[in-house]
């Protein structure tokens, strides 16, 4: 699935990725400022979260409440070690069947799970977003 959107659009757009991904691990692939964390924020209010999410850049993962049980929001772009990453136990993050949205997977690649949803996220000069779904 491809899409091109704008930002006042994201509401479809996330809409449309949580109907399409087979998986609840979606890896998000994209350049800093792409927006990325934007998307995430209104993915997890789509699944009925009420938090007020943010990107959990020095924490590396933040837990949100949502209608069904528990989101979680991962952004590996300080990762220095992929040990830091089995210190905060992302193995039962990865297989607790809850949603999982990972900022920077390339930093991890080697331990996550092959049933994932990739997205690649390309910002245009124009300020549209191109969205590609594997």
């Amino acid at each position: 699935m491809v899409l091109k959107y704008k930002i006042n659009e994201i509401t479809k757009i996330a809409k449309e990725l949580l109907q399409y991904s087979p998986y609840k691990i979606i890896l998000f692939n994209g350049e800093m400022g792409v927006g990325k964390t934007t998307l995430i924020k209104e993915l997890i209010s789509q699944l009925g979260s009420k938090d007020r999410v943010s990107s959990p850049t020095f924490s590396l993962v933040n837990e949100y409440k949502i209608k069904d049980g528990i989101a979680y929001h991962f952004d590996f772009y300080r990762i220095n070690d992929i040990e830091e990453v089995y210190q905060i136990g992302v193995d039962d993050y990865l297989y607790s069947n809850q949603w999982c949205f990972v900022e920077w997977p390339e930093k991890v690649q080697e331990i996550l799970p092959k049933n994932a949803t990739v997205v690649d996220i390309k910002k245009h000069l124009n300020d549209e977003r191109t969205i590609s779904v594997q």
